[in-house]
């Protein structure tokens, strides 16, 4: 086999209280085709985001990721590479844009090498090249994800909620490079706020495995890093606000932003929602859409 085309999910990274550690898969999917060709070098077709300005270099994830498997496995073997790219995640805005890239780079290649590595080997690699795991693992494999590091190994505990969510992504126009946002973070925090943020995060997966969902409002909440970043999103709070009069149980930053998610039911009205979010960045003189999404749950696929 020379050719594969995988499908990876759109991902939310911290969900509030869990930075560096909790992340979700949603429903919005980037697509790659990853031909092995006679011609030497890289082509790249790109329909969507980033066409007018993704180039075809050994530095672009979605090439780098690819041979980091194809020259371990195949000892370096020289192969011309060819990638079709459909890309709907939208780019520095906190869903997951990198991170799908690594992901399908990762996993077209290993397709190719007759599946060498298993899921949790690409893990590892994906969290070396990423720095950390909390995006790369729910796109590989799908669902709500719980990460950590130990002995400088990346490992993921998926987690299936007990009810289903809705997940309404408010996307403003302005992007927010992920180098500014954590440069926004204190190198320290008070005592106080670790325990509230670890109290938090323990009680987001509590709900979310339980199906308790009514706790979703307190439980993500976060005091280690949205309140240090909201200068860098106009109106975050308001828009926050702005979601849960309109009936969501919470919103939070997606990732390191600028994209807002908010949580809800299924049965809540998540229009409704969205619109009041978006008319919300408006009074910030801000544009933002909206996707309303749902969990994905298999994660990085061959399709």
């Amino acid at each position: 086999m020379n050719k594969v085309t995988v499908r990876v999910p759109a991902t939310s990274a911290n969900c509030g209280p869990g930075f560096d550690t909790l992340g979700l898969a949603v429903d919005l999917y980037n697509e790659a085709t990853y031909e092995i060709t006679d011609t030497k070098g890289f082509q790249l077709e790109v329909t969507g985001e980033g066409a007018e300005y993704l180039k075809p270099f050994g530095r672009n994830l979605a090439f780098a990721s690819f041979l980091r498997v194809w020259n371990k496995v195949m000892d370096g073997k020289r192969i011309g590479l060819k990638v079709k790219m459909i890309n709907r995640i939208p780019m520095s805005r906190g869903l997951g844009s990198s991170s799908s890239a690594i992901v399908a780079g990762l996993y077209a290649a290993n397709c190719l090498c007759d599946n060498y590595y298993t899921r949790d080997e690409l893990l590892n690699i994906a969290t070396e090249i990423e720095g950390h795991p909390d995006n790369v693992a729910p796109a590989i494999y799908g669902g709500f994800t719980i990460s950590y590091m130990e002995n400088s190994e990346a490992h993921s505990l998926k987690l299936i909620p007990a009810k289903p969510l809705q997940f309404i992504a408010v996307v403003p126009d302005s992007k927010l490079p992920t180098v500014l946002a954590r440069q926004a973070i204190p190198k320290t925090i008070p005592h106080g706020d670790a325990v509230y943020n670890a109290s938090r995060a323990s009680l987001l997966v509590g709900a979310l495995a339980s199906g308790n969902y009514e706790y979703l409002s307190m439980a993500l909440d976060d005091k280690l890093h949205q309140p240090y970043r909201a200068h860098l999103i106009p109106g975050l709070y308001d828009v926050f606000a702005a979601a849960k009069a309109a009936g969501a149980y919470n919103a939070i930053i997606s990732g390191a932003g600028s994209t807002v998610m908010a949580y809800a039911a299924p049965e809540a009205d998540g229009e409704a929602i969205a619109k009041a979010m978006v008319a919300t960045f408006a009074q910030q003189g801000e544009h933002a859409c909206y996707h309303i999404l749902h969990l994905d749950t298999q994660g990085v696929q061959a399709i």
